[in-house]
């Protein structure tokens, strides 16, 4: 799952969406190599939400993973 959220957030063209905070969180997982950590996952779903929420949803439901994109979708407003 990581590896599709890494490559939504890097072909990504909305990069202006993601806070610097953001950007400098993921880095510092991916220095100390945590990006498959539960953290990790966390940061890259945040941002994979927030540049290409559409690519993120149907990603996640390629993965099966259905639960996760109702939550999401809960989450996110109009």
């Amino acid at each position: 799952m990581s590896d599709k959220l890494i490559d939504i957030i890097l072909t990504s063209k909305n990069d202006d969406k993601m806070p610097s905070r953001l950007a400098n969180t993921m880095l510092n997982h991916w220095q100390n190599d945590n990006l498959k950590s539960e953290s990790g996952l966390a940061t890259l779903m945040e941002a994979a939400v927030l540049v290409e929420l559409e690519k993120t949803l149907t990603s996640l439901n390629e993965l099966q993973m259905q639960d996760v994109v109702e939550q999401i979708k809960q989450g996110v407003t109009p």
